[in-house]
């Protein structure tokens, strides 16, 4: 029961993050369903072709803006470990 109970704590603690990845997920897969979706509807393929296009464009800007600070992140750690390492010639 305990590692129940840990494992869900961990899940709680965890949240936002596995929040974020179903919005990624979501994102990344968005122009793909609204292509099905059209063609069920019965449009042609140009016009899924330029609309999935337009969904993917911009699922890949609203994920760059969500993982925008895990890279600024990474940057600053090894601007931290350059400082600290002498240069030797």
């Amino acid at each position: 029961m305990s590692g129940l109970k840990t494992g869900l704590g961990y899940i709680k603690d965890s949240f936002s993050q596995i929040l974020k990845g179903f919005i990624l997920f979501i994102l990344a897969t968005s122009g793909l369903g609204f292509a099905v979706l059209l063609r069920y509807f019965g449009y042609n393929g140009s016009t899924i072709a330029s609309v999935g296009i337009a969904l993917e464009a911009i699922g890949l800007i609203l994920s760059y803006m969500l993982l925008r600070k895990y890279f600024t992140l990474k940057e600053e750690e090894n601007d931290k470990k350059q400082k600290g390492k002498g240069k030797f010639k």
